[in-house]
């Protein structure tokens, strides 16, 4: 069975991560990652686990065309539509890891199974990635009509990209709670927490129901929620049991990272590459399914 080639564009701690879980893939072959620094350490890093890597960008992408059929961006909201105009026009795929969310949002235990043949697919961010799977839980046994979520995360964990995309996060994070969690009205709030020992990814549900009642259904279906999320994120979990209160629902999350390039407390980062990794591994099955029927 052969694997679907894939690029890693941007060379940062993220597209690193990624590089390792990609090689754990039964469906993912990495062979190029491209980023902008001559200097980067996660290049060379890379090139020395047998890579084709390039400073020039999306660029650089280009020139090496033959050599893969899908591309995970993992560099800023603000670059992104560049990137994914030059890569789509040729017929590559787009996973995108950054807020922009050009292409429809997608939540792996949520939506994955909806995707087609889209060529540009959006993460929506870490805390929607770690908040839309217990929303939706929550919405498939009784309609929410708000939904609000607070991601704390370490300052250590936040990079020049994160710190650059917090308007883009709470924009995307708030508009995915509504298009893919269900809620008729989300908001999305982001905390940098500078801690010492740095903090571990904690996310905080506040929803508010339409009406009151299956409290048990609500709380089974949260449960089966968790176990889905953890087959690809095994860190995830409720830290606590929710708080349930009439029409009020408020849910507690951890996330802990793997640990493969970034320390454990980088969950937030951790579930990211974890759920992109997870969309890739799909969508390459989805090409190889109609590739076959083609022949």
């Amino acid at each position: 069975m052969s694997k679907c080639k894939v690029a890693i564009l941007g060379s940062g701690n993220i597209g690193t991560d990624l590089m390792y879980k990609i090689e754990r893939s039964n469906e993912l072959e990495l062979t190029i990652v491209a980023g902008i620094d001559p200097n980067s350490e996660n290049l060379r890093i890379a090139k020395e686990r047998g890579y084709l890597t390039s400073t020039k960008s999306v660029d650089g992408l280009l020139e090496y065309s033959d050599e893969f059929d899908m591309v995970f961006d993992a560099t800023s909201a603000k670059v992104h539509k560049y990137h994914s105009d030059k890569l789509t026009a040729i017929g590559k795929q787009v996973v995108d890891l950054t807020p922009a969310a050009i292409g429809p949002y997608v939540v792996p235990p949520v939506n994955l199974d909806q995707l087609k043949d889209e060529l540009n697919v959006n993460l929506v961010t870490c805390g929607g990635q770690a908040t839309i799977p217990m929303i939706h839980a929550i919405h498939r046994v009784s309609p929410v009509a708000y939904a609000e979520i607070v991601a704390t995360i370490s300052s250590n964990s936040a990079g020049p990209g994160t710190r650059a995309n917090i308007d883009e996060f709470t924009q995307t994070t708030a508009k995915a709670i509504e298009v893919v969690g269900g809620a008729k009205k989300g908001k999305a709030i982001i905390i940098l927490n500078p801690a010492e020992p740095p903090v571990i990814m904690r996310d905080t549900i506040h929803v508010t129901l339409e009406e009151e009642g299956k409290e048990e259904e609500i709380l089974q279906s949260i449960n089966d929620m968790v176990k889905e999320v953890q087959t690809y994120v095994p860190g995830y979990r409720m830290n606590t049991e929710p708080q349930m209160t009439g029409k009020n629902i408020s849910v507690f999350i951890e996330v802990e990272g793997a640990g493969d390039f970034f320390p454990p407390y980088s969950g937030n980062l951790d579930i990211m590459t974890a759920a992109a990794t997870q969309v890739a591994n799909e969508l390459a099955i989805k090409r190889r399914n109609v590739q076959e029927e083609v022949k």
